[in-house]
């Protein structure tokens, strides 16, 4: 895979860096076909509290879509490491749902002898159905954003779905990676 574009923020990008993202990046190259841009942002902020914190950003563009991956770690190349697992993940993913589609639409013969023996070796990419394996129900009584996340830290959940009394609709707040928190209210 070619890197289009790598960059940094409040760090400088040393030939090291740039060729370790090349390396990890290279596993991605049987899905090479399909992605057509790739940038990768690297970006060292100091936390209050957390010390140095590193983020990596990855946006690979591909038909119809684009596949993204951000990490953290205090380890810069162990963020790279994450971003790139999450991102074959993703693409396993995505090649699966394109070639389920493009077997659909046109009829392909099966394979001869000699093809067989050539597809023996590749990765058996298995197709991802996201299946709910839980449901719940609940009462949602009228609250404020203030109310809802002080519920969600007492049940020590990430989200938090409640009725906005000052709207009168249902929100969402959740915690973000930073710390803070936000607030989601759907327009109709």
């Amino acid at each position: 895979m070619r890197i289009y574009k790598l960059s940094g923020r409040n760090v400088e990008v040393s030939d090291a860096m740039r060729d370790y993202v090349q390396e990890k990046l290279t596993r991605l190259d049987r899905y090479n076909d399909q992605i057509t841009d790739a940038r990768v942002t690297l970006t060292v902020r100091d936390v209050r509290d957390a010390g140095r914190r590193n983020r990596v950003e990855v946006q690979l563009n591909v038909p119809n879509g684009i596949i993204r991956a951000e990490e953290h770690h205090s380890d810069m190349y162990a963020a790279i490491d994450k971003a790139s697992d999450v991102l074959e993940r993703q693409l396993r993913k995505f090649k699966t749902r394109y070639m389920k589609q493009r077997h659909e639409t046109v009829p392909q013969p099966g394979p001869g002898p000699a093809e067989a023996d050539v597809n023996a070796g590749l990765d058996d990419v298995s197709e991802f159905m996201p299946e709910i394996v839980r449901q719940k129900r609940f009462d949602m009584r009228p609250m404020s954003p203030e109310d809802a996340v002080t519920q969600m830290e007492a049940l020590g959940h990430d989200f938090y779905v409640f009725m906005n009394m000052g709207s009168n609709a249902c929100g969402v707040v959740y915690r973000r990676r930073d710390g803070h928190y936000g607030l989601i209210e759907p327009t109709v």
